[in-house]
């Protein structure tokens, strides 16, 4: 691990149930450090928000075994206790979620909403907080704030109650924050706006983002280390020039091939055949074998029996495959190439 200042070792969460265990996180390990934003991707059930959810102690440790360490700064957050967990939330670290019209009470103002964030870890008078409130909606780009802030939820649309949300969310000026699905309900427009004023607002306040997202749109403007989830564990980590330009993992090569691209030649776009596995019942060996279209290149039965390390390959890069270096590179650029619709050696 590294002395960044969000560090997670081996996080584990998996849930009991009558029909087995489901090990929804397996053995993740990601740093982020102040200022700086990683982008978590992979596909619905992959363990993304599971993950997110996890760090803000918002897993419920009567339904679910949490193991492993995540620490943010000096507070360690596993072993922490629920009060400490909840000084820790809004003021240390926080979270935007993904649907803001189910996170704002509707019975009551914004104002009041936020207000409350601001007095649960400050001294202030309800004037006071009020004033703080009416500045970061502003900050926001919240028109008319004064206004505003007497507004409840059900009067602001979709991309105003996202910004309210990040208001919320960076009030006490968190040094963490946990960005799931920020802009999945929001049109293109308004999704760009959200981004762009996360990056401001980052700037502004040195913030740690981790952002839990399935849109590698998004991610190519805003990361700066992608970490692909599959099945709980983490397949690839690397930078974004990593991840974009030299993906070595045959599932990161699926999800980039899969992305509308305006240079494609090809009309059709190149989905990842099958379904992910059960996280109940995972495959002994690799757990993407069943779908991989490069099992095949690995000789005897390793995929299908043993499973993969996250290996080192170069100082910012891990993959977890048993192919070897030269066969992930010509299987990447074949794969991309075909996926655009030019020759391999064009790519």
């Amino acid at each position: 691990m590294t002395d960044a200042y969000v560090r997670v070792d081996d996080l584990r969460v998996a849930f009991p149930t009558e029909d087995g265990t489901v090990r929804a996180v397996d053995g993740v390990t990601f740093s982020v450090d102040r200022g700086q934003t990683l982008a978590i991707v992979g596909e619905s059930g992959s363990g993304k928000s599971v993950t997110s959810q996890a760090l803000m102690g918002l897993v419920n440790a009567r339904n679910a075994q949490v193991s492993g360490h995540a620490w943010v700064g000096d507070n360690e957050l596993i072993s922490a206790s629920d009060d400490q967990l909840r000084k820790l939330r809004g003021s240390v670290m926080s979270m935007i979620f993904q649907d803001p019209f189910a996170s704002l009470h509707p019975f009551y103002r914004i104002g009041d909403q936020l207000g409350e964030a601001v007095r649960v870890h400050n001294k202030l008078s309800k004037d006071e907080a009020r004033k703080r409130v009416i500045d970061m909606l502003e900050r926001v780009g919240i028109p008319n704030p004064e206004r505003r802030v007497d507004d409840y939820p059900h009067q602001l649309s979709g991309g105003m109650r996202q910004r309210v949300m990040i208001a919320m969310a960076l009030i006490n000026g968190p040094a963490l924050l946990i960005a799931d699905e920020p802009t999945t309900a929001l049109d293109v427009t308004v999704q760009a706006q959200i981004m762009e004023l996360l990056a401001e607002l980052q700037k502004q306040y040195n913030t740690a983002i981790i952002l839990i997202t399935h849109d590698l749109g998004v991610v190519a403007d805003v990361a700066d280390e992608v970490a692909v989830m599959y099945a709980g564990r983490l397949v690839e980590r690397g930078s974004l020039e990593d991840i974009f330009y030299s993906p070595q993992m045959p599932y990161t090569v699926g999800l980039l091939s899969s992305v509308p691209r305006l240079d494609a030649v090809t009309e059709r776009l190149t989905p990842i055949a099958g379904q992910p596995p059960s996280l109940i019942n995972l495959p002994p060996g690799c757990v993407f074998e069943p779908r991989c279209n490069a099992a095949h290149l690995v000789g005897g039965d390793r995929c299908q029996t043993e499973r993969p390390e996250l290996l080192t390959i170069t100082p910012t890069h891990s993959v977890r495959c048993h192919l070897e270096m030269a066969q992930r590179e010509q299987f990447a650029t074949e794969s991309l190439a075909a996926a655009l619709g030019v020759p391999g050696d064009e790519s």
